[in-house]
């Protein structure tokens, strides 16, 4: 097999949450520059349907869908309508996520709702809606971003932690139960990336050079630090990798 086929995506379908706007945007781009049609799915519409005509003008395949993956009943919904618009559901990216940064003293029950709900609830379910339709088909490839905050603790994360390690043995979980489908269930977990949600974090030269001193690597990660590892997770050179998490932190887990 040819380099270049090893990890085309033409033909497949991607679907990406939290998709209008940092990693997700890129990642979705990415996916569709690989040959995926790609269904975008987050809240905001307007930022959703932008980024689908961006990706058709690049003459690739997009799908916006307004919905929030909060509202676990709508999500069946959300990929029969991807797989009736673009005859199949092979890849999903679970995205959204949030983060409440406050010491753990000060986390309310609905701080932890917010974000536990949000990482991990949201993954689940995804995955379970898009599940039924790969298993249709006998294959699938489901990828969680998780964090490095799987691995460590870190100050004033103690919910945001306890949804990413949640989400490394959910990975783990969903891996083993549906092996037998075809299905490979992995994840991606980064360091710091300078996107909106960390943006305000990072305006604080003492967080920032917190950061910075505990990355080996020196710098903090880009969108496209990430490409790689999605790109080998959604094609079919990771077919025979599933239940890991790859991760991309500069070295910060290696200490």
């Amino acid at each position: 097999m040819k380099l270049n086929q090893l990890f085309d995506l033409a033909g497949k379908t991607a679907v990406v949450t939290g998709a209008s706007q940092g990693i997700g945007s890129d990642m979705a781009k990415l996916l569709a520059n690989a040959g995926a049609k790609v269904a975008l799915v987050a809240r905001n519409e307007t930022k959703l349907e932008a980024l689908a005509e961006e990706i058709r003008a690049a003459e690739g395949m997009a799908l916006s869908i307004g919905c929030d993956v909060l509202s676990v009943d709508e999500l069946p919904a959300v990929m029969r309508k991807v797989n009736e618009t673009f005859g199949s559901v092979d890849i999903l990216v679970n995205n959204a996520g949030t983060n409440i940064a406050k010491p753990a003293e000060e986390v309310t029950e609905a701080d932890w709702d917010a974000v536990l709900d949000l990482n991990l609830k949201s993954a689940f379910f995804c995955s379970q809606a898009a599940a039924r339709f790969m298993k249709e088909n006998g294959r699938g490839k489901i990828i969680n971003i998780s964090s490095q905050m799987a691995f460590v603790g870190y100050y004033k994360r103690s919910a945001y932690c306890s949804s990413k390690g949640g989400l490394l043995q959910l990975t783990r979980a969903l891996a083993i139960e549906w092996a037998a489908c075809g299905i490979n269930v992995n994840a991606i977990a980064p360091t710091f990336i300078e996107t909106p949600l960390t943006e305000r974090m990072l305006d604080d030269p003492e967080f920032k050079e917190d950061v910075l001193r505990r990355i080996p690597l020196g710098r903090l990660a880009k969108p496209e630090d990430l490409f790689g590892a999605l790109l080998y997770l959604s094609s079919r050179a990771s077919d025979m990798v599933t239940g890991q998490t790859i991760v991309v932190d500069g070295g910060w887990t290696v200490w």
